[in-house]
């Protein structure tokens, strides 16, 4: 279902316009001049409909699936989500970093406490152990939803 052009539109969706424009001026569709109009048209826009204008006559890009079908919807489509344009090894690599920084924290605090007071059980492997078990699933047999 398109948005309704008439609905007002976010920071993140003018964002998003405009790296887009930001791509197309890189791959040489429109000129620095085009692209500083069109910046300004994009962070003057208050609707959807005002920004769909603004790139009415550029391609739509998808780097991870080209070429791109005409029926796909444009990218200030508010169906179209920015997780999904996210490649699944950035995910799973954010994923890790998050795990083994909040590990590295855990095992940080036990080991101040265990070297100040003497042996303490190892409670931060029920933090990592359990995360970290699930992470290593995900990444082995794909354990993420699947992007049409």
């Amino acid at each position: 279902m398109a948005p309704n052009p008439d609905i007002r539109a976010s920071d993140a969706d003018r964002d998003r316009v405009a790296a887009s424009l930001r791509e197309h001026c890189g791959e040489g569709r429109i000129t620095m001049d085009e692209l500083h109009e069109r910046l300004e048209a994009v962070y003057d826009a208050k609707t959807i409909g005002q920004l769909q204008e603004v790139t009415a006559d550029l391609p739509e890009e998808d780097l991870y699936q080209l070429p791109v079908p005409a029926s796909q919807p444009k990218s200030t489509d508010l169906a179209a989500s920015a997780v999904s344009r996210v490649p699944e090894v950035s995910q799973h690599r954010a994923m890790w970093a998050a795990w083994a920084s909040v590990s590295a924290i855990n095992f940080t605090i036990w080991l101040i406490i265990a070297v100040s007071s003497g042996w303490v059980y190892p409670w931060w492997i029920w933090v990592a152990g359990p995360w970290g078990a699930m992470l290593l699933i995900g990444t082995l047999f794909g354990g993420g939803r699947r992007h049409e």
